[in-house]
């Protein structure tokens, strides 16, 4: 699992992005991904899945 803040999510549209501490690079993340409900700048562990234009982020959960 990594670990990361997230940077934006847009709960109407149902996406966002998670800036990943380690590498600081960031990553798309959808509703669909999400196991706990989360907001900007909240802490999260999260894996990596093959989605359709690269990495995205999954099992999203809050620290």
């Amino acid at each position: 699992m990594k670990q990361g803040t997230v940077k934006f999510f847009n709960k109407t549209k149902g996406y966002g992005f998670i800036k990943e501490n380690e590498s600081e690079k960031e990553f798309f993340v959808h509703v669909s991904g999400l196991i706990d409900q989360i907001e900007d700048g909240d802490e999260v562990t999260f894996d990596l899945e093959e989605g359709k234009k690269g990495l995205n982020a999954a099992n999203v959960k809050l620290l």
